[in-house]
């Protein structure tokens, strides 16, 4: 008789799903190797270093029949080594996901672009219905930031940003600028963002010049500045960011990112900036925690955003926690309803943020005196305000319209 042959796939090893130590707590940003933060993380922080190192993955083998005259006979070959490797890091893509969405995180972090070759473990029968196109675009902007920062990673790794971080400008205090510019006004503190674009807008100014604005903001009365980093969607980009910060702008500078990757932490601390934007609908808590003290260490401020009551919850949860942005845009429909901010600030939750003394900040929406009076009177101690600044031919009297009153020194 002909010989048939016949392939199977099998794993030598328990499935990952039941690998013993796995948590969906578990961090998806590992500590840098060599790192001085590594040194300097709580315990329970280092045994979590290596994503990859706490799951056991299967070694993928093929074994293959032989059936010769009712009889057959098996051979096992190994997959290659650097199949291996593609198959290790595609399951740790679908478990990020599943560990978002185990808190209730609805953005995948990359695009399901289906197994490696040979592939045979826990998601197999979970692959038909995963799809390849952005649900909404903060997905669609996470899933180029991933392609991005691993580009940018590979031209300046860790060891070269350590050595940049010595010469880096000192961090301001963020926190403490918005505090005193309340103190100071009765009002909020400002803070206004440098802005070009925005994927739901457009172009919001064709001559744009991001030193001249901030100098513009600060003349008006911002207590601090945010400026958009992201190039593909927002036309921002890092350069911007260095540039104010070397221009002898005096306000604290807030790099607003889509932060997926602890690198971006560094790159934004050497560029300049004394704060950072943490976005809950996107990182899971562990990362949160991670991440928020690598700024502590830093000096630097985490603007944690939440959208909803259910990110606002798993961000009371998180200690350590000083500034939270409450964002007003609906990330699946993008309308806007400044109601969102009155709505996580009342009850319980409200009550939280005073005994935690907790600085809220109110974002997006907000485009006239009334708008500010509505979300103070909700509890907000600061505000995030861009479109409605950076679109006024002069956005120092734009400040003056937006408080109704000059709040400028």
């Amino acid at each position: 008789m002909e010989s048939l042959n016949l392939i199977s796939l099998r794993a030598t090893s328990p499935t990952p799903r039941a690998a013993a130590g796995f948590s969906f707590q578990q961090s998806l940003n590992p500590i840098p190797k060599n790192s001085s933060i590594s040194s300097l993380m709580p315990q329970a922080h280092k045994k979590n270093q290596s994503f990859l190192g706490q799951i056991s993955f299967p070694a993928i083998k093929s074994q293959q029949f032989e059936v010769k005259d009712g009889s057959s006979t098996a051979s096992e070959t190994s997959v290659p080594e650097v199949d291996a490797l593609k198959i290790k890091e595609w399951e740790v893509g679908m478990y990020q996901n599943e560990v978002a969405a185990s808190q209730g995180i609805k953005i995948r972090r990359r695009p399901s672009s289906g197994p490696p070759q040979h592939y045979v473990g826990p998601f197999e029968f979970r692959l038909q219905n995963e799809g390849n196109t952005p649900r909404n675009i903060l997905e669609e902007i996470v899933w180029n930031k991933d392609v991005e920062v691993t580009q940018m990673k590979e031209k300046k790794p860790y060891a070269v940003l350590k050595k940049l971080l010595d010469k880096a400008p000192p961090a301001r205090d963020f926190i403490g600028a918005l505090k005193a510019a309340n103190a100071r006004t009765g009002f909020p503190g400002l803070i206004a963002e440098v802005k070009k674009a925005s994927p739901s807008r457009g172009v919001l100014r064709e001559n744009f010049d991001p030193v001249q604005i901030a100098k513009a903001y600060e003349k008006g009365g911002a207590a601090c500045l945010s400026v958009l980093t992201d190039a593909k969607y927002f036309q921002g980009g890092f350069e911007n960011l260095e540039l104010i910060r070397n221009s002898g702008v005096q306000c604290p500078l807030l790099c607003k990112e889509f932060v997926i990757d602890a690198w971006q932490i560094y790159y934004a601390r050497v560029k300049g900036a004394d704060a950072i934007l943490l976005i809950a609908a996107v990182l899971p808590d562990l990362d949160l925690k991670y991440m928020t003290k690598i700024c502590k260490l830093f000096g630097m401020t985490a603007l944690v955003e939440v959208h909803d009551e259910r990110e606002f919850d798993r961000v009371l949860a998180i200690e350590g926690i000083e500034l939270i942005g409450i964002n007003n845009r609906n990330l699946e429909t993008f309308e806007l309803d400044i109601a969102n901010t009155k709505k996580l600030l009342e009850g319980e939750r409200g009550q939280k943020i005073i005994e935690k003394g907790i600085t809220v900040v109110g974002e997006s929406g907000l485009f006239t005196p009334a708008d500010i009076a509505y979300v103070q009177e909700a509890g907000v101690k600061a505000v995030l305000v861009g479109e409605s600044l950076v679109k006024q031919d002069d956005p120092t009297a734009g400040i003056a319209q937006l408080f109704g009153k000059d709040i400028s020194l």
